[in-house]
């Protein structure tokens, strides 16, 4: 078991010690105080709404051996928990980056680490239940992949064989800090779309914000790449590197899917690689899942996980929550839940999916995407397109921005498209129209809570 003692703890994040406990050893991290289990360190972090320094005292009633602060502690509660060791550093999200990057550099095992616009979390799914068929694997919980999210994933390194992390950003210098502290010995690219363009100015933009994560790959460390996207493979046609290992379905690759079939639960394809064929079947469907798997065979290669073990990985996967999260509801009515978040990318794949289920009526529920910044217009417009390319049959959009997608979606003809203001409205009317074996996608940016929708209509 991977132990943190309180003397390595003052040592790596140059902290101070209020109490006399020094002796203790830490094997858990947690920033909840809800989820304190007896013998968790406490990290108090300030948060938008709420600052976890002010919960200390709680933190060490419920059952934490102590805290790390950022603030000068108070003296009643150093007094009263003489047993416990409270440590003040000076920030204590570089104190977890800092105890994430000791964990990562002593525990010595290969980090897979998975960056991209759109992707990166089903990816990650994939990639660790491949792995996971002949390793103990870590994985990033949800989509903690942010600069708190990803060394709290770290920071669970126990007596796993192998870590399985995502990074995300939404300005330069965010992953070069993430791969500096994770050192990737297997860094994965699922493509370059617009997610956070309004942010990055450009695709090209956040393609080089996305490359900041080969600074931290390990000097004999794999590349693989989504060769159909077109910044990555023109990235990778200039580079020419040796380490890069390829997947696609149009341009020429080391692993390839042919003779895709979409299915409604799920997709089958055979994957082309070294001059052998593999039957592969994705439980969950869309042409995106393809690609994802794709990706997932590649890693499972790197690490020499045989066909079989690989292909059952895939076949046995499961989401994160709210991500093609496809429930059935009264009528047989099909609710498929992508409502995590949403770029143009993703609601393009989303709407692909919506058209290739079988059922009644497609219904397409669409809510604002953000951070698209002067792109915001051109992007939600495109969505509207991309609406009546795949002949959805009810459009209802939520939000200031999404009215954009119904006006194009009217001016090309559609006619059963309806704009609200509240996801409360948009509720009622689904639950007016929706009739038996209906199918009903919900998409948008997460802060636009869309799964309330679900909750309102089952």
């Amino acid at each position: 078991m991977f132990k943190i003692t309180v003397k390595t703890i003052l040592d790596v994040c140059n902290g101070k010690l209020f109490t006399n406990n020094n002796e203790s050893e830490i094997e858990n991290f947690e920033r909840n105080t809800n989820n304190i289990q007896i013998g968790d360190m406490y990290l108090a972090i300030k948060g938008e709404n709420a600052d976890g320094n002010d919960f200390v005292e709680v933190a060490l009633q419920n059952g934490a051996i102590g805290a790390i602060v950022d603030k000068t502690p108070k003296q009643e509660i150093v007094d009263k928990y003489p047993e416990k060791c409270i440590i003040q550093v000076e920030d204590t999200i570089k104190a977890i980056q800092q105890l994430a990057n000791y964990k990562r550099e002593k525990s010595n095992i290969p980090v897979v680490a998975i960056t991209g616009s759109v992707g990166k979390t089903s990816t990650k799914d994939l990639v660790a239940s491949v792995l996971s068929q002949q390793f103990k694997v870590l994985k990033t919980e949800g989509n903690y992949n942010n600069h708190i999210g990803l060394p709290l994933t770290l920071l669970k390194l126990k007596e796993q064989d192998i870590a399985v992390v995502e990074m995300g950003m939404n300005h330069f210098g965010e992953i070069k800090t993430l791969t500096n502290i994770a050192k990737p010995n297997v860094a994965i690219f699922t493509n370059i779309g617009t997610s956070h363009i309004g942010n990055l100015g450009s695709r090209e933009n956040i393609l080089k914000a996305k490359l900041e994560m080969l600074e931290g790959l390990d000097e004999n460390g794999k590349i693989i790449i989504n060769n159909d996207n077109d910044l990555l493979s023109t990235w990778n046609n200039n580079e020419k590197l040796q380490n890069v290992n390829t997947y696609g379905i149009h341009n020429k690759s080391m692993y390839v899917a042919n003779n895709i079939e979409i299915l409604d639960n799920g997709s089958k394809y055979e994957l082309l690689s070294e001059g052998n064929t593999y039957e592969i079947t994705v439980p969950v469907s869309g042409e995106h899942f393809v690609y994802n798997s794709l990706c997932a065979f590649a890693a499972g290669k790197i690490f020499n996980i045989p066909e079989e073990k690989i292909i059952k990985g895939i076949a046995e996967f499961k989401l994160t929550a709210k991500r093609m999260d496809i429930k059935k509801i009264k009528e047989n009515i099909t609710v498929i839940n992508d409502s995590y978040n949403a770029s143009f990318d993703s609601v393009k794949a989303a709407l692909e999916v919506l058209k290739n289920s079988k059922g009644n009526r497609k219904i397409a529920v669409l809510g604002n995407m953000l951070e698209l910044g002067e792109f915001t217009q051109e992007l939600h417009e495109k969505v509207g397109e991309e609406v009546i390319r795949n002949e959805i049959d009810v459009l209802i959009t939520v939000g200031e921005y999404a009215k954009s997608i119904s006006k194009i979606s009217k001016e090309k003809g559609m006619l059963n498209v309806f704009e609200y203001d509240s996801i409360n409205e948009a509720s009622e009317k689904l639950k007016e129209i929706m009739i038996e074996e209906d199918i009903i996608l919900l998409k948008a940016s997460n802060s636009m809570n869309f799964s309330k929708i679900l909750e309102k209509i089952v």
